[in-house]
């Protein structure tokens, strides 16, 4: 049985507990800050496993070494956004819990593949993968796969189509400056352009949509008031660790380390990628038209700004 260790216990980290016993996917380690916190959800969700029928081995823990030899490592330590904050305004805090996480895992499983669910998500790749000194293509951010779900569930609702016909993606870094892929949307093959020549969608729709997939956490996070979203994170890392595990080489968009894709060189950046045994195994670069260059290079400036702040933190 594979080991995938969680690093923070709070409600993304208790619900990629379930979600990956549920799939019966590895062993489970919890490990949070907060004492009995993660002893205790363990201990909840393994006492399920009769009723849900799983056998893997569920643990909570408060030492990073309880991390050793792990597979895979998702992490989503940080403090969270409240309202009124923008996911930069972490940057600062959660540069410093990222790096010691990073610092950790380079001690005790050097080898396993990152998940990085924390905010702001591409700057805080780049300190995880600076800080645990694994190769790029084993570190990467929970973002796109996110991003594009909400924009498929926000298309299905105004179509009243299944959600299982949706095709899109998202480009770009995790927050305003996301671009959503509306000429690669796609309904069971159909390009999203003939349901607007038909009428069944029209431009304004379609663009109110694109707002709020970039506004798709705050508009949760004002919602909560003390919290964040949570459920659809942790799908969404879930999906991710799966492709990994079972070398299912799916066509996942994410923030990827690009060696000169996309005209980018040294940054994360969300692209789709094929994450396979290997880790990411391959970028996929799409072409471009004005427009998407100008919209993409634009998140680009963002992160690229964000990224060097938390890299100077460090």
């Amino acid at each position: 049985m594979k080991k995938i260790s969680l690093i923070g216990a709070g409600n993304i980290g208790g619900t990629l507990a379930h979600l990956i016993a549920l799939k019966d996917l590895a062993n489970i380690t919890l490990i949070d800050v907060a004492k009995g916190i993660p002893q205790g959800k363990a201990l909840d969700i393994s006492q399920s496993s009769s009723v849900e029928l799983f056998d893997l081995k569920i643990q909570g823990s408060n030492n990073y070494s309880a991390m050793k030899d792990s597979d895979v490592v998702i992490i989503t330590a940080g403090i969270p956004r409240l309202p009124g904050m923008t996911r930069d305004d972490l940057l600062e805090t959660n540069t410093k819990i990222i790096s010691d996480v990073g610092k950790a895992i380079k001690k005790f499983c050097p080898k396993a593949f990152l998940i990085c669910i924390t905010n702001p998500l591409d700057a805080m790749v780049s300190v995880l993968q600076f800080s645990s000194k694994v190769k790029p293509n084993m570190c990467v951010g929970m973002a796109g796969i996110l991003d594009s779900s909400r924009m498929k569930y926000f298309i299905a609702q105004e179509l009243k189509v299944s959600i299982q016909n949706i095709e899109t993606f998202v480009l770009g870094g995790h927050g305003d400056t996301m671009v959503p892929m509306l000429r690669y949307t796609k309904i069971s093959g159909i390009p999203i352009e003939k349901f607007i020549k038909n009428k069944m969608i029209s431009h304004s729709k379609l663009n109110s949509i694109i707002k709020r997939t970039q506004d798709g956490g705050g508009e949760i996070n004002r919602l909560l008031k003390k919290g964040t979203a949570f459920y659809a994170p942790a799908s969404s890392a879930v999906q991710m660790a799966e492709s990994y595990l079972k070398n299912k080489k799916m066509l996942l968009p994410c923030a990827a380390y690009l060696n000169g894709e996309y005209g980018v060189k040294d940054f994360y950046v969300g692209v789709p990628v094929i994450i396979g045994k290997k880790g990411v195994e391959k970028i996929i670069e799409l072409s471009l038209n004005d427009q998407e260059r100008k919209k993409f290079n634009k998140s680009i400036q963002a992160v690229k700004q964000l990224t060097k702040k938390a890299l100077k933190l460090v």
